[in-house]
C-alpha cells in the first residue's frame, strides 16, 4: 500500500533527553489519523521534525516517496504539507483575507515564482493572490468576513482561518496542532465537521494531535498514541478505546478514553 507519510525509526534527543524514540508511522493517503498522548508524550516534536523545524538524530521521514527529515521547512512547505500551531498565530490586525493571502504568499515566494514576477508584474500576481483567497475563504465558510479583523472573530472561527491560511500553500498533508483546544462543545462539532469535508472536498491527508478523545474518536480514522516518546499502541478509535496499555497510561491525566 502507498503511503503519503511513512515515518521510520525517528528518533531525537535533546542532550541527555529522548524526546522520540524508534518511532514508526505509516498515513494512509486521505485519511485522518490522530496523535494522541499523555502530556509531553512527543507529540508536538513529531509535527517540529516533519515540518523541518526540528532535525532528527536518527531515523527517515518519507512524504509522498520523498526523504523529507533534513530538508528546510520552506522546502517542505513547497512540497505540500503546511501546519497550524497549538497557540493560534494569526495577524490580529490584519483582515481575514489578508491572513490568507500571507499563506498564499508563501508559496509564491519559490524560485519558479521569481522569474515570473518581473515578467507578468507584480500587480498581475497580487490580484490572482487575492481571488485564490476569495475562493478559499469560500469553500472555508469565512467569505462573510472577508474584511473583518482576525481578532475580531470568534475564537472558533479564528481557529478556522488559521486552518484556511495553511491550506493556501496547497497541502496535499495538513498537521493540526491542537485545533479543538478553547473551543466550546458547539465550536467542537463545528470543527469536526469542518476538517471532515476539508478531507473530502480537497482530496487531503490529515495528521492531527488532539486531547479531547471525542472529538479524536469521531473523526479518525486510525488513532496512533505515544507515551515518553515511544509508541504503545496503533489502531482504529474502538481498538484504542479499548486498549489497556493506551488506559493505563492516561491514568492521572485530566481527560479520559471516552467516546
Amino acid at each position: 500500500m502507498h503511503h503519503i507519510l511513512k515515518i521510520q525509526d525517528l528518533t531525537v534527543r535533546f542532550d541527555a533527553l529522548e524526546a522520540l524514540s524508534s518511532l514508526d508511522i505509516e498515513v494512509e493517503p486521505g485519511s485522518i489519523r490522530g496523535l494522541i498522548g499523555p502530556n509531553g508524550a512527543g507529540k508536538t516534536t513529531v509535527f517540529n521534525v516533519i515540518s523541518g523545524f526540528i532535525r532528527p538524530s536518527k531515523g527517515t521521514i518519507s512524504f509522498n516517496g520523498k526523504e523529507i527529515a533534513n530538508l528546510k521547512p520552506y522546502k517542505i512547505t513547497s512540497l505540500g504539507v503546511a501546519r497550524t500551531f497549538q497557540n493560534i498565530k494569526l495577524f490580529g490586525d490584519l483582515s481575514v483575507i489578508e491572513n490568507v493571502m500571507i499563506g498564499f504568499h508563501l508559496s509564491y515566494n519559490t524560485l519558479f515564482w521569481k522569474p515570473l514576477l518581473s515578467l507578468i508584474g507584480f500587480t498581475k500576481i497580487e490580484n490572482e493572490v487575492y481571488e485564490r483567497a476569495r475562493w478559499l475563504l469560500d469553500r472555508t465558510g469565512l467569505l462573510n468576513f472577508i474584511d473583518e479583523k482576525a481578532s475580531s472573530l470568534p475564537y472558533g472561527l479564528q481557529r478556522r482561518l488559521e486552518i484556511a491560511r495553511a491550506l493556501a500553500t496547497g497541502p496535499k498533508l495538513l498537521l493540526l496542532d491542537e485545533s479543538a483546544a478553547g473551543m466550546n462543545p458547539t465550536e467542537k462539532e463545528d470543527l469536526m465537521k469542518f476538517i471532515q469535508k476539508l478531507r473530502d472536498k480537497l482530496a487531503l491527508t490529515i495528521l492531527l494531535i488532539e486531547h479531547d478523545m471525542h472529538v479524536v474518536m469521531e473523526i479518525c480514522d486510525r488513532i496512533t498514541v505515544l507515551d515518553y516518546g515511544e509508541k504503545i499502541a496503533e489502531g482504529s478509535p474502538k481498538e484504542i478505546r479499548n486498549n489497556q496499555r493506551v488506559i493505563e497510561a492516561y491514568l492521572g491525566e485530566t481527560r479520559v478514553i471516552e467516546s
